[in-house]
């Protein structure tokens, strides 16, 4: 009886003390209890209470664009994820991030961003002559060298100045590159094309003469063409050129007064020695006491440097056979050579009259009395003068004043 009393008495401890024993939670151990309950036996003395705890776990961390992290513990607890971007990126926001106690990481998700400007590397700087006749040169070449230190991707990549190719004047050009990346980040380079033009002393205009050029006139491949006043003819070289020395070919020449010869066979040789050379104003009279004659030549005589400005020669036939006298300034025709005339430019010995002739040998205007030197030089400035003789005239409009 004894006994089994004991037996019930400690049934009923066990009993008493069972609902004691509850599952307890160890706040920041990182565990928990697997069951909420325990199994009690009657006939053994009851133990601790055996809990099963599972580990605290973060969802893996996604990775990042141009970067990586690298954690001291995984997912765990208390596990710290460090984050860095690679060569060319600079990483904004959190540089680190913990795995917390309600399975979330602190702070957010940084990003990669791309910081570095691009490589870019420019052609040399070069130098050119400029071609022959010309003030240009031609110049090429080869394209920069772009690279991006980041992902390597170039976006676009601009030009600031002339192409490849193209024809430079004579100076320095700056030739300017820049270069884009995905981020916009840009990075820029230059050169210098420089144009050298070969260029010869400059040539004066000869004496009673004027040059007409190629291109301007002193660079290298230029011609230079001598001209003579008319009056005057060109002895020596014609023409001039500018060599890649430097220096100009041959010898200037001179223009010497042009020499009449009267002593021909026929008016035709005569008149081919003023052709495209000089104007003609041949004067006929009846007698050297004609009054019109005596006029005309009177403001002729006041005129010298116009008539000569313009190229015009005097031709006088004056008279009746056998006193006819014809004469070139001071040289005097032959009696055949005065009746050809004549004949050749419808001159009569009646009356005065007049003829101008231009330089092709082409009857342009007949006069039957005096007229002005400054109706004569008019026409021949209005309807006579070549672009040439135009522009010389211009330069010596107040030559004869």
């Amino acid at each position: 009886m004894a006994v089994q009393l004991t037996r019930r008495g400690a049934l009923s401890l066990l009993l008493f003390l069972t609902p004691a024993v509850m599952p307890t939670w160890y706040a920041g151990s990182g565990y928990y209890p697997d069951e909420s309950y325990n199994e009690v036996y009657a006939e053994e003395v009851p133990q601790a209470p055996a809990l099963d705890y599972r580990e605290m776990r973060c969802h893996a961390l996604p990775f990042i664009t141009s970067g990586t992290y690298a954690c001291t513990n995984g997912v765990l607890l208390d596990s710290r994820c460090d984050y860095s971007c690679s060569s060319g990126y600079h990483l904004e926001g959190d540089r680190s991030r913990i795995c917390m106690e309600d399975g979330r990481w602190s702070g957010g998700e940084p990003v990669c961003v791309d910081i570095d400007p691009p490589k870019i590397r420019c052609p040399h700087s070069r130098e050119k002559m400029a071609e022959p006749e010309k003030l240009t040169a031609r110049v090429y070449w080869d394209p920069p060298l772009v690279k991006d230190s980041a992902d390597g991707t170039i976006t676009r990549v601009t030009l600031r100045g002339p192409e490849p190719g193209s024809h430079f004047p004579e100076g320095e050009h700056v030739i300017r590159y820049t270069a884009y990346d995905q981020a916009y980040n840009r990075a820029s380079c230059k050169f210098i094309v420089k144009v050298q033009v070969r260029r010869c002393p400059t040539l004066k205009p000869p004496q009673h003469g004027y040059l007409t050029c190629t291109s301007v006139g002193d660079n290298y491949g230029a011609t230079c063409e001598y001209h003579c006043d008319g009056g005057y003819e060109r002895q020596g070289t014609p023409s001039r050129v500018c060599q890649s020395s430097r220096q100009w070919s041959g010898s200037p020449p001179i223009c010497a007064p042009m020499k009449i010869n009267v002593n021909v066979n026929s008016a035709a040789g005569l008149l081919d020695q003023f052709y495209e050379k000089r104007r003609l104003l041949i004067i006929s009279a009846p007698d050297p006491s004609n009054r019109y004659y005596k006029m005309q030549i009177s403001m002729l005589q006041q005129s010298i440097c116009g008539l000569d400005l313009r190229h015009v020669t005097i031709i006088e036939l004056v008279g009746q056979p056998p006193q006819e006298v014809g004469r070139i300034r001071e040289q005097q025709l032959s009696a055949s050579i005065i009746e050809e005339l004549r004949q050749f430019q419808h001159l009569t010995r009646s009356y005065f009259n007049m003829v101008l002739i231009d330089k092709q040998g082409i009857d342009r205007e007949r006069y039957m009395e005096p007229v002005t030197p400054e109706e004569i030089f008019t026409f021949i400035d209005d309807y006579l003068l070549s672009n040439q003789e135009l522009t010389q005239r211009r330069m010596q409009r107040d030559i004869c004043e």
